[in-house]
């Protein structure tokens, strides 16, 4: 079969989003690597689909691909890219919509064609709902890799995430240290693995390798993690631009049980329709 698509990204972290609400298709695991194959297919980090609401409450369901054929629970950049699709596939007409995700109802606020606000809820620290092998809830984490010692933070976004410090981004070990501590046996689930530069209390510079996908342009759910993990630790202060190989999101945190806001850029690359 055939099925219309779009290509979407939000500060360089590529999408494909499909709409199953007007269409219908069943994804399996191997058409999601088929689409998400940069040489084969159309290529992206993540496919996003579009399918209608399990509950009143809620104006859509928002489900997470990663280009390795595995479901997530959450991706930030990706929900400002679906914010813009259903206003542009004249889904709907709001500018504030709600939508569930595999982590729970997450609010989307369109402030203009490009940029959108995402709240993106509560961060979890708790060692047992990132999930992360640790008896107590810590600010720093020792993390035993092939022999070297390190210590991360550990947040969970609606997704895990570590956060290691670097004094350089540019030269941070990240192709050699992020495969290894995604798989590391004390994340379960894996581990989506940021690189951290502290500029100054308001800005950061950050590179994460994700899971499933490896080293993205952009991760909205890791700049996230990274500024609350930095907050938490005093190194940063509300608000927080963060600097990504792919553009800038802005990162806003009022502290313990209080939801991270994250706003940035959206953009269309190209449509096209590619057989199922």
């Amino acid at each position: 079969m055939l099925l219309n698509f779009t290509k979407m990204h939000g500060a360089g972290n590529d999408f494909v989003v499909i709409d199953l609400i007007s269409q219908r298709c069943r994804l399996r695991p191997r058409d999601v690597r088929r689409i998400a194959d940069r040489h084969f297919g159309i290529g992206c980090d993540q496919l996003l689909v579009v399918e209608a609401p399990g509950s009143p409450e809620v104006d859509f369901r928002y489900r997470i691909f990663n280009a390795d054929g595995n479901e997530v629970e959450q991706c930030g950049n990706g929900a400002r890219c679906f914010a813009r699709f259903v206003r542009d596939k004249k889904l709907t007409s709001k500018r504030v919509i709600t939508v569930e995700t595999a982590a729970g109802i997450i609010e989307l606020r369109v402030r203009n064609r490009e940029d959108v606000e995402v709240d993106m809820g509560v961060p979890r620290f708790e060692p047992r709902e990132i999930p992360f092998l640790a008896e107590t809830r810590a600010r720093r984490y020792p993390l035993d890799v092939e022999g070297t010692r390190m210590e991360v933070g550990a947040v969970s976004m609606g997704n895990p995430h570590a956060i290691l410090r670097v004094d350089d981004v540019d030269t941070a070990p990240v192709e050699a240290l992020g495969p290894l501590i995604e798989s590391h046996g004390d994340f379960p689930q894996g581990v989506n693995v940021s690189f951290m530069q502290v500029v100054d209390a308001n800005n950061i510079r950050l590179r994460v390798f994700e899971r499933g996908v490896g080293e993205t342009l952009a991760c909205g759910t890791g700049a996230c993690a990274a500024v609350v993990d930095g907050i938490l630790c005093g190194e940063l202060q509300d608000p927080v631009t963060v600097a990504l190989p792919g553009g800038k999101l802005s990162i806003s945190w009022a502290g313990e049980d209080r939801p991270v806001i994250m706003t940035g850029p959206t953009a269309v690359v190209f449509e096209g329709t590619i057989k199922i």
